[in-house]
């Protein structure tokens, strides 16, 4: 049965670290609602390749509606950890075990949430020191799954092991 997956993103997004997850999930049978700060806002990707418009704003929804959590990559995860709403509702993920799926500088979002202490990780070079820092142990791996319900990757270049592993986790949900 497919799962409906919250997908935190704004302006300035890895185009695709969210298109290529996005097309993988939802030919799985997954349904993927985007939330920003208001619906039917309009975002671009950092290299203008993608344009989103936005379904929920984060104040419409609760991580109660939603069985997992996608946090592409670029500067949409760091734009928006500034903002309590969307840090809070990363972190009811976390503390339910709820999947969390997380590219590139998504983990951005779950260091602000307090969410990696003692989890293992990978995540882009410049976060590192971040990551570290917020309490998880750092892998230098194309893909991470730890304790099976966060799922991490790099890179693009990573895609397919991240979309596979995203997609076996939300299998065992």
């Amino acid at each position: 049965m497919g799962k409906r997956i919250a997908v935190l993103i704004t302006d300035l997004f890895e185009d695709i670290e969210y298109t290529n997850p996005k097309e993988k999930l939802e030919e799985a049978g997954h349904t993927l609602v985007t939330i920003e700060k208001k619906a039917g806002n309009r975002v671009t990707g950092k290299k203008e390749q993608a344009t989103v418009t936005i379904d929920k704003g984060i104040d419409d929804v609760t991580p109660e509606s939603f069985d997992a959590l996608l946090l592409p990559g670029g500067f949409s995860p760091d734009k928006l950890r500034g903002d309590d709403r969307f840090v809070a509702f990363t972190k009811d993920f976390a503390d339910n075990g709820k999947p969390i799926m997380a590219i590139c500088h998504g983990p951005q979002l779950l260091i602000n949430a307090d969410a990696l202490v003692g989890r293992t990780v990978t995540g882009v070079k410049p976060i590192v020191p971040d990551l570290v820092n917020a309490g998880a142990r750092f892998v230098d791996q194309e893909v991470v799954v730890c304790q099976d319900n966060l799922v991490t990757s790099r890179t693009p270049d990573d895609l397919p092991a991240f979309n596979r592993e995203c997609l076996n986790v939300l299998e065992r949900v």
